[in-house]
């Protein structure tokens, strides 16, 4: 089972379909599985009110415990309650650069296993495996690692010296990949897996059949083997049922637009992969015209980093402020991210202020927009253009800015929250400012599942709705519709692990009210499906 190619069994009733194999998906496979956290006997934890609700009921397992009640009180860097616990178990004090152990222990209880099947189209891992593989994470390593497995420790036995505590993109990948096989998780992933629909599905009362969800797609699967050795790959289609599921399926799937004319001419990309095959092309170096990124994210500031590595001149445009509290630059420690920092001088120290117009010329430039000189990434700009005397010659920020239109000629046209228009050469154009998930499979594409049902669901502005204690969702056509991970706004490992033990706590507590009414003709579970008694 190394290559996680379970297929799917016709007419199987599943007690859960996780949508989605990255991060999210593999935590809760994991908590799934039977592996169960306790409080560690003779353990503390540094939070004094914490560590006293804890030792309440020691013989209780996190996923017998009540969340509201453990949450109350505590504080962290996530809007979601259970995460906030969580991390505080899995990392005390992480936040203060502290490395506590944790209070937890994982007891393997197998009698606790709930059967389930986690589908993804490629390897488990996710949307890591297709992430540039030379650029460290923006989390510290231990804040990218699943329970169980300390990432530190497997990234020792792959490499002899780990100098930063952070890992590459291409390491956590690797990691998460072997995660699944360490555990023993791979009988649970069916990869090779696209979901086209998930609908609710009516019980039928005279076979006493309750409501559940239907979960159609394609899967992938090696074909006959041809005589060089390779085999062609086809498609077969799956249908099932599952009394619930859940949707970890990410945001990165659909490149966020802006909307704005030229935006589809060929110079114009969507992604920092479309920058990287350009660059293995050879159509940019430090003679070419300027790259324009947009955006103010940490993808934008990785293709700033990477247009630069190759001396090839860059202009930035963004909406924020340099000095905007909710820019991530303003919210990172210098020392841990010195290459961010370095991107957020460059924005703060280069930026573009032209010379004041006059009033007639500025209402001119609304309709014949000034042009800029060229940049050379040779040159200093000029103290028109630039705050200061250049110290990142070849870069120029325009803060405040947005993009009016994109035209053939490669030119782009800019605009200031003021309305004054500048127009910039470029050789390509980056635009680099979020992604949306792929909820094709919903109706509306999820939208009314969103905290604002008229709009698009988004990690940051509108994440699916779900309630913060058990992450079903709000919004769903019937009970058993869970959400996790970057849906509901974690856009970081070590939070999106707390929407697993929400889910799985809910779970149990459901399993629980099973065994107790089975003698009243409930549902079981029995081997890897559901059946009536």
């Amino acid at each position: 089972m190394d290559r996680h190619d379970k297929e799917i069994i016709p007419g199987e009733i599943l007690p859960v379909v996780i949508i989605g194999n990255g991060p999210s998906g593999i935590c809760l496979s994991y908590l799934l599985s039977g592996y169960t956290p306790y409080m560690s006997p003779g353990a503390s934890h540094p939070n004094p009110l914490l560590h006293s609700k804890l030792r309440e009921q020691p013989h209780l397992s996190l996923l017998e415990q009540d969340l509201e009640y453990l949450c109350e009180g505590l504080e962290g860097r996530s809007s979601n309650p259970v995460a906030v616990l969580f991390d505080s178990l899995l990392l005390p004090d992480s936040d203060f650069g502290l490395d506590r152990s944790s209070p937890l222990e994982w007891r393997y209880e197998p009698e606790r296993a709930v059967p389930h099947l986690v589908l993804g189209k490629g390897p488990p891992g996710g949307a890591w495996h297709a992430m540039e593989g030379s650029m460290l994470t923006l989390s510290l390593a231990n804040w990218m690692e699943l329970p169980g497995l300390k990432l530190k420790d497997w990234m020792r036995e792959k490499r002899r010296n780990v100098r930063n505590d952070r890992a590459t993109p291409a390491e956590i990948a690797s990691y998460y990949q072997h995660y699944v096989s360490r555990m023993s998780l791979q009988h649970n992933f069916a990869c090779g897996t696209t979901v086209t629909s998930v609908t609710r599905q009516p019980g039928d009362q005279g076979a006493e059949s309750p409501p559940c969800w239907r979960v159609t797609g394609m899967q992938r699967r090696e074909g006959e083997e041809l005589g060089d050795g390779s085999a062609v790959s086809e498609e077969a289609p799956f249908s099932m049922l599952a009394h619930n599921v859940v949707l970890a399926t990410g945001t990165h799937d659909i490149p966020a637009r802006l909307g704005v004319e030229g935006e589809s001419l060929p110079h114009v990309c969507h992604s920092f992969w479309e920058l990287e095959a350009a660059i293995a092309r050879g159509e940019l170096d430090q003679s070419s015209d300027p790259v324009l990124v947009v955006g103010a994210g940490l993808t934008a500031a990785d293709a700033v980093l990477a247009a630069r590595h190759l001396n090839t001149p860059v202009y930035h445009a963004f909406r924020r402020s340099v000095n905007d509290p909710g820019l991530i630059f303003n919210q990172l420690p210098k020392l841990l991210y010195p290459e961010y920092h370095k991107v957020h001088q460059m924005m703060t120290q280069q930026q573009y202020e032209p010379d004041p117009p006059s009033q007639d010329r500025h209402a001119q430039n609304l309709h014949d927009p000034s042009s800029l000189p060229p940049l050379s990434s040779s040159s200093s700009s000029s103290s028109s253009t630039s705050t200061s005397s250049s110290s990142y010659p070849g870069y120029l920020s325009f803060p405040r800015y947005r993009v009016a239109a994109f035209r053939p000629d490669r030119k782009c046209v800019l605009e200031s929250d003021s309305g004054r228009r500048t127009v910039v050469q470029i050789s390509k154009a980056l635009v680099l400012i979020g992604a949306h998930p792929n909820l094709s499979f919903l109706d509306d594409n999820g939208r009314t599942l969103g905290v604002n049902p008229e709009e698009p669901i988004t990690c940051r502005r509108n994440p699916v709705e779900v309630d913060p204690f058990t992450n079903e969702v709000a919004g769903a056509a019937g009970p058993g519709l869970y959400a996790m991970g970057p849906l509901v706004g974690e856009n970081f490992v070590r939070f999106l692990k707390g929407g697993a033990l929400a889910i799985a706590s809910d779970l149990a507590k459901t399993q629980r009210g099973r065994r107790r009414d089975d003698a009243g003709g409930a549902e079981v579970f029995i081997g890897s499906g559901l059946v009536d008694v």
